[in-house]
């Protein structure tokens, strides 16, 4: 899915600056979640997003200046 921005060295390296763990993700980063998602841990949760990607959404980087979200 993300194939042509992990090839391109100048995009890539811009994206992983912000990605606080450092790195592409893989499919072994969603196990646990997937795990918990099929265990009796998550039967009283619903309507909510799990995110597993890296701290992205978490960190400062992924937050649009105040113009954007006013457009």
């Amino acid at each position: 899915m993300n194939e042509a921005l992990i090839a391109d060295p100048v995009r890539s390296k811009q994206i992983l600056e912000r990605i606080p763990a450092g790195r592409w993700g893989t499919a072994e980063d969603f196990e646990g979640a997937i795990v918990f998602l099929a265990s009796k841990a998550s039967d009283y949760v619903s309507g909510e997003c799990l995110v597993v990607d890296g701290g992205w959404m978490g960190s400062k980087s992924s937050i649009l200046p105040l113009q954007y979200i006013l457009m």
